[in-house]
């Protein structure tokens, strides 16, 4: 087998050798490649090397951006105190970096009235204009209208 390593020639050796080799060196022999001939064997500190690649996983890991989406539901109709209140929840979400999804449900014969909706939809966006932006503009489904806010970097 070849044996390669930090401080050690490359060589081809039998096992015993390769072996001996690594015991001298305090280390572990860990086999890379086994479908090539000869095949090849490091000499290396096995532990340390599980160890790197556990905390390159937490590095990893703690780099992806989580995305958390908070939902906001509006009724067609609604008053201009519940729409402020609403669109205060809404700011106080985009400044934590959430991504926020708005929705009105229309219930009855409020399914008449989708443009009043998509105005309200509108205006909402307005507000939060300086937080937030849309990721994609209000969107019938239905018997709802849903739209998505995304925070401004």
């Amino acid at each position: 087998m070849r044996v390669v390593g930090e401080g050690i020639e490359t060589a081809v050796v039998e096992l015993r050798k390769a072996l001996e080799i690594a015991k001298n060196a305090g280390l572990d022999l860990v086999e890379i490649s086994p479908n090539v001939t000869p095949p090849v064997c490091k000499v290396m500190d096995y532990r340390k090397f599980l160890y790197e690649q556990k905390r390159k996983q937490k590095e990893i890991k703690a780099k992806t951006a989580k995305v958390v989406v908070k939902e906001i539901k509006l009724s067609p109709n609604i008053s201009e105190h519940d729409f402020d209140f609403k669109v205060n929840h809404a700011i106080r979400f985009l400044k934590d970096g959430c991504q926020v999804k708005v929705t009105i449900f229309f219930r009855g014969r409020t399914v008449l009235y989708a443009d009043q909706g998509e105005l309200s939809m509108l205006k909402f966006a307005q507000a939060v204009m300086e937080y937030g932006k849309t990721d994609k503009l209000p969107q019938k489904q239905d018997r709802r209208m849903v739209m998505t806010l995304v925070p401004k970097k």
